[in-house]
C-alpha cells in the first residue's frame, strides 16, 4: 500500500470515530469484557482471587466484631460455598437503585459497606469489588442469607438475575444469622482450568486465621480423590504465625514477643520471635493483605526494632564507644516478625500494588512497637542480652562478608581462567542462549567439557561436597572456595549486590552422579541457590541434568535407560541372541564425552528438570529439616519415606 493510499485510509477511519463508536457497558458486562482489570488475570491466580472476594466479606464482619466463623467448601464439581455467621446482607431496599440490598451487592459494582456511610471501619481485600466481579464470572452463583429470624434466597446466572430474592418460611430461630454464598467459576472466562487447588486455599486459610485471632476457618475438599477437612482457629493471631513459622528453629526465647495497640485509629499488631537461623523473616500485611513489597508500616518497625536494641546495647555497656552501633540488617539476623495493621484507609503503591504508602502507618507502627519492645527489654534483661549479642556476633560476620565479597566480583575475564573450580567458560556473550553446568569431580568435568558445545555451553566442575549453607553464617560461606567460584562465574554478585540481570548464564544445570553422594551435593546447591541466590530459581534459570542410568547395546541396538523396571522391559523385548550387553552407570565419570554429550547435555535429546519455588513457606521448612541442625525431624522424614526408596547405592 503506497503512503498515499494509507493516508487515504486514515482519514477515512478518523472521519467515522465519533460518538456511536463509544461503547457503553451495561450492569457486569465490563467485568465480563475484561476480567484482569478486576481479578488480575484469568488464569488459577484469577480463579482462586474468586474465593477470597468472598471470604473477605465474612472477615469484613469478623473485623467489625459480629462473625467468628468462616467455613470453605471446595464441592465435588469444583464449585465453592462460602458461609460465614455475620449478620447476613442486609434485605431491605437500597435507596439508590429501588432494589434490595442483597440484589444491589451481588449485581453493581463497588456496591456494598466498604465505601463509608458507616458499613466498616475497616475492610479487607486489595480490589474491594468483590461479590458482583464473582457474580459476573460464575455460571451460576445462588446466596442464602438469614437475619432477624427469616431467611432470603436468591439466584443468578452469569450476572443476571435468575430468581428474584424471595423469603423463605421455615420457622427459624430468631438467633440464627449469616450468610451462604455458592458459585461455580465460568469456564468461558476461566480458559485455563476451573479446578481448585486445595493447598493453594488451605494456605491462605491458615493465614487469615493467624491474623484474625479468635476467628475460626474450615476449609474443606468435597472432591472424591481425596476428601479432606482441616479448621483453623488461633486466639494468639500473629504470636502463633511466628511460632509456625519458626517450626525446626531453636528459640532464643519462648513464647514471642506480642505487641498490639491503636494510635489515632490505626491498630497495629507485632509479634517476633529470634532463632539460631541467620536470615531474617519479616511478613508485613495491612488489613489482611500481604504487603511483598513492605512500605511504611515495614519502615516504621525496622526503625523502631534497631533504635531500641542500639539504645539498650549502650544503657547496659554492651556497645561501647560513639562508634558502637549495629545496622538494621545487625539486630533482624534470625530475626522472625509479622507486622499486621488495620487501617481504615490503607493507599497501596508499587508494581504489585502491595506497598503501604500511608505515612501515619509508620509512625503509628514505631510508636506502639518501640514503646512495648523497650519495656519488654527493661523487664527481661537477660533475653535482651542475648538479643544485643546477636546483633554484635551478626555484626562481626557482616564485616568479614564484606571483605570476602570483594573476592567474588569478576573483574575481567582473566580472573575466570584462573578460578579454583577450574571454569571452563563458553565462547558466547549472550546470557540468554548461555548454560553453566556445575560438574561433580574432574573426571565427569573433563568428560564435560571435552564434549560439551563450547559457543553455549561452560563447565564448572567442583570438588566434592560442597559447605552446608544452613549450619554456617555468612562469612563462612563467602570462606569457601568452591561457592566463590560459582558467584564469581555467575556474575551476579552477593548478598545484598545480588542482581539476577547481571547473571552470565540463564541456565544453570546441575549435574551430578545418580546415587545418594550425588544426591547429597545436588541437595546441598540446592540449598546454596535457595538461601543466596533464590531470584536465580525464582527466574526459572536453576535445572537439574538428569543422567541415565544404564546403557543396553545389542548389535546396532544402543538404547539408555533410567530404571530398573525400564531396563526390565527393554530386556524382554530383544531377541535371545546375541546376548545384549548392559552397562551401569555408577557415576557421570565413567562415561566417555560422546555419551555424555548424547544423554545429558545436547539439547535435543537431553532431559532436564526445572527447579520451581511454589510455595517458600514450605520449601524453607524442607531445607530447615533436611540440612539444618536438629536430628530429630531428619531421622522421622528418613523413617516416613524410606519405604519408598527402591534403590539405594550404599
Amino acid at each position: 500500500m503506497s503512503n498515499e493510499e494509507l493516508a487515504e485510509q486514515k482519514a477515512a477511519m478518523a472521519s467515522k470515530y465519533d460518538a456511536s463508536q463509544i461503547q457503553v457497558l451495561k450492569g457486569l458486562e465490563a467485568v465480563r469484557k475484561r476480567p484482569g482489570m478486576y481479578i488480575g488475570s484469568t488464569t488459577v491466580q484469577g480463579l482462586h482471587h474468586l474465593v477470597w472476594e468472598i471470604v473477605d466479606n465474612g472477615i469484613d464482619e469478623a473485623l467489625a466484631g459480629f462473625c467468628d466463623e468462616i467455613n470453605v467448601v471446595v464441592e465435588a464439581d469444583n464449585s465453592i460455598t462460602v458461609t460465614d455467621n455475620g449478620r447476613g446482607i442486609p434485605v431491605d431496599i437500597q435507596k439508590e437503585t429501588g432494589k434490595p440490598a442483597l440484589e444491589t451487592v451481588f449485581t453493581v459494582l463497588h456496591a456494598g459497606g466498604k465505601f463509608g456511610n458507616g458499613g466498616y471501619k475497616v475492610s479487607g481485600g486489595l480490589h474491594g469489588v468483590g461479590a458482583s466481579v464473582v457474580n459476573a464470572l460464575s455460571t451460576e452463583l445462588d446466596v442464602t442469607v438469614t437475619r432477624q429470624g427469616k431467611r432470603y434466597t436468591m439466584q443468578f446466572n452469569r450476572g443476571h438475575v435468575a430468581q428474584a430474592m424471595q423469603e423463605v418460611a421455615d420457622g427459624l430461630p430468631t438467633t440464627e444469622h449469616g450468610t451462604v454464598v455458592h458459585f461455580k467459576p465460568d469456564p468461558d472466562v476461566f480458559t485455563e482450568t476451573t479446578v481448585y487447588n486445595i493447598k493453594t486455599l488451605t494456605d491462605r486459610i491458615r493465614e487469615l486465621a493467624f491474623l484474625n485471632k479468635g476467628l475460626k476457618i474450615t476449609i474443606e475438599d468435597r472432591r472424591p480423590e481425596v476428601p479432606t477437612k482441616e479448621s483453623f482457629h488461633y486466639e494468639g493471631g500473629i504470636r502463633h504465625y511466628v511460632e509456625y513459622l519458626d517450626e525446626g528453629h531453636d528459640a532464643l526465647f519462648d513464647p514471642p514477643i506480642y505487641v498490639e495497640g491503636t494510635h489515632n485509629g490505626i491498630t497495629v499488631e507485632v509479634s517476633l520471635q529470634y532463632t539460631d537461623d541467620y536470615r531474617s523473616n519479616l511478613l508485613t500485611f495491612t488489613n489482611n493483605i500481604h504487603t511483598y513489597e513492605g512500605g511504611s508500616h515495614e519502615t516504621g518497625f525496622k526503625t523502631a526494632l534497631t533504635r531500641v536494641i542500639n539504645d539498650y546495647g549502650k544503657k547496659s555497656g554492651q556497645l561501647k564507644g560513639n562508634n558502637a552501633t549495629l545496622s538494621g540488617d545487625d539486630v533482624r539476623e534470625g530475626l522472625t516478625a509479622v507486622v499486621s495493621i488495620k487501617h481504615p484507609n490503607p493507599q497501596f503503591e508499587g508494581q504489585t500494588k502491595t506497598k503501604l504508602s500511608n505515612s501515619d502507618a509508620r509512625t503509628a507502627t514505631d510508636r506502639i512497637f518501640s514503646e512495648t519492645l523497650t519495656r519488654f527489654m527493661m523487664e527481661n534483661p537477660e533475653v535482651a542480652h542475648k538479643i544485643v549479642d546477636k546483633g554484635l556476633l551478626a555484626s562481626k560476620a557482616r564485616v568479614a562478608a564484606k571483605r570476602a565479597r570483594e573476592v567474588t566480583r569478576k573483574k575481567s575475564g582473566l580472573e575466570i581462567s584462573n578460578l579454583p573450580g577450574k571454569l571452563a567458560d563458553n565462547t558466547s556473550k549472550d546470557p540468554s542462549i548461555s548454560e553453566l553446568f556445575i560438574v561433580e569431580g574432574d573426571s565427569a568435568g573433563g568428560s564435560a567439557k571435552q564434549g560439551r558445545s563450547r559457543l553455549t555451553q561452560a563447565i564448572l566442575p567442583i570438588r566434592g561436597k560442597i559447605l552446608n549453607v544452613e549450619k554456617a553464617s555468612l562469612n563462612r560461606v563467602l570462606a569457601n572456595d568452591e561457592i566463590r567460584s560459582l558467584f564469581t562465574a555467575l556474575g551476579t554478585g552477593f548478598g545484598d549486590d545480588f542482581d539476577v540481570e547481571k547473571a552470565n548464564y540463564h541456565k544453570l544445570i546441575i549435574m551430578t552422579d545418580a546415587d545418594v553422594d550425588g544426591a547429597h551435593i545436588r541437595t546441598l546447591l540446592l540449598t546454596l541457590f535457595y538461601r543466596f541466590m533464590r531470584p536465580m530459581i525464582e527466574k526459572g534459570y536453576v535445572y537439574i541434568a538428569q543422567p541415565p542410568l544404564y546403557q543396553v547395546r545389542q548389535g546396532k541396538f544402543v538404547k539408555y535407560i533410567d530404571s530398573d523396571e525400564e531396563l526390565e522391559q527393554v530386556v524382554n523385548s530383544l531377541q535371545p541372541s546375541p546376548k545384549p550387553v548392559i552397562q551401569r552407570y555408577k557415576g557421570l565419570g565413567e562415561m566417555d564425552a560422546e555419551q555424555l554429550w548424547e544423554t545429558t547435555m545436547d539439547p535435543e535429546r537431553r532431559r532436564l528438570l526445572r527447579v520451581k519455588l511454589d510455595d517458600a513457606k514450605e520449601a524453607d521448612a524442607i531445607f530447615q529439616m533436611l540440612m539444618g541442625t536438629k536430628v530429630g525431624p531428619r531421622r522421622e522424614f528418613i523413617e516416613e519415606n524410606a519405604t519408598f526408596v527402591k534403590n539405594l547405592d550404599l
